[in-house]
């Protein structure tokens, strides 16, 4: 049955990216937007238990009713819940614990599936693996911190390659002013923050063919864009200022080299790759130091079909808002996207580690300005 290929498919992936890690790795939280990789694994397994097995599935035993309030994310309507600040305090349930509440759910997840997931569950269960899909991605950001800012600087896995160099031509693609469809429509999968497909006037514009690379920012560093104001947004600015920002998150000078922290451990700096981990502010800075601009997710949507795109997370110019029409669906779901409407810049296409097939021309991703531990990068507009 297709549906149970797909979950396992999906179920497995997530294991197979905490393979390399050890024991103690799957516990660490150095930040608060870091969470310990065993909670994913709670986490994503406490979804598919709490809205489709025990609501629907006859005879199911839930696992360990404490669970609802260590795997709970964000959900009120579903009840308590330890603090995200707290997670890595958790040193139980323990790995081998939560690796049998796996098997458990997804035990009862494909017996469910064999006697035929009823219709009005469809969606709900390919949110599900959506969910987790997004939850790999954070898997595999927030590894790379945990062992980014381990001073042993660890390598998560030797044979791993980042993406090739960036071979676009530095070129523009220049886009006619006029009326522009925005938003999810047709068949298949989406977020509800793709939905209230729209008209949006576009004025004359252009944007980059290709992403700004290592060494296209090194450029800004040596010019001494993180000491000059005049680039900076005010939040930008104070944020430079307090916590000392000098370069990209992963990046080290060292004796006059500037090295870099990357999935086989420090590593020589790559010019001519794409440019990582940086928050909102230092693209802005960037491309006003370029005399230039981000553009906003609309002009990312429609110039899209005629780029490459994938290997980093976009930063745009647009706040993260409501389309026209947005409503939230009812119950606990509603709670997925819309509450986190506010404070937070939207990001375009996807990055090395989004899973396959998951993003899309339409699809909304949100992070607050100053996060930086996404595969975040810059393509410039004007």
């Amino acid at each position: 049955m297709q549906l149970i290929k797909d979950y396992e498919s999906v179920r497995r992936r997530t294991e197979e990216i905490c393979a390399p890690l050890k024991t103690e790795d799957y516990v660490v939280q150095p930040v608060v937007d870091v969470s310990p990789p065993k909670w994913h694994l709670g986490h994503t397994t406490w979804f598919f238990e709490t809205f489709i097995l025990l609501p629907n599935a006859k005879g199911y035993t839930e696992f360990d009713p404490q669970y609802n309030f260590v795997f709970n994310s964000y959900y009120e309507s579903v009840g308590a819940r330890v603090i995200r600040t707290d997670r890595g305090n958790l040193s139980r349930p323990a790995v081998e614990d939560i690796m049998s509440y796996r098997r458990h759910v997804d035990n009862g997840m494909r017996r469910f599936l064999e006697q035929g997931l009823p219709p009005e569950l469809h969606d709900l269960f390919v949110l599900g693996l959506n969910h987790e899909e997004q939850h790999q991605e954070l898997l595999y950001t927030d590894i790379k911190y945990i062992l980014g800012h381990n001073p042993l600087l660890p390598a998560y896995d030797p044979q791993r390659q980042s993406p090739a160099a960036n071979t676009n031509s530095d070129g523009w693609l220049h886009i006619k002013a006029g009326l522009y469809e925005i938003g999810f429509a047709g068949e298949g999968f989406c977020f509800d923050n793709e939905l209230g497909r729209h008209k949006t006037y576009l004025s004359d514009y252009s944007i980059s063919t290709s992403l700004v690379t290592n060494n296209e920012y090194l450029d800004f560093i040596t010019a001494g864009g993180y000491r000059d104001f005049r680039h900076w947004h005010a939040e930008g600015w104070d944020w430079v200022k307090n916590n000392h920002v000098q370069q990209p998150m992963y990046w080290y000078n060292m004796d006059g080299q500037w090295m870099q922290y990357t999935w086989q451990g420090l590593q020589p700096l790559q010019p001519d790759a794409p440019l990582c981990h940086i928050s909102y502010y230092e693209a802005a800075a960037y491309a006003s130091w370029k005399g230039l601009r981000l553009p906003t997710e609309f002009e990312w949507e429609a110039a899209a079909p005629q780029l490459q795109w994938g290997l980093r997370w976009e930063w745009t110019e647009s706040a993260y808002l409501p389309y026209p029409g947005f409503a939230k669906a009812p119950g606990p779901i509603g709670e997925y996207n819309g509450k986190f409407m506010v404070s937070q810049m939207v990001l375009r296409g996807g990055s090395e580690v989004t899973p396959p097939g998951h993003s899309r021309i339409t699809y909304r991703n949100f992070f607050h300005p100053a996060l930086r531990w996404q595969f975040t990068g810059i393509r410039l507009a004007k």
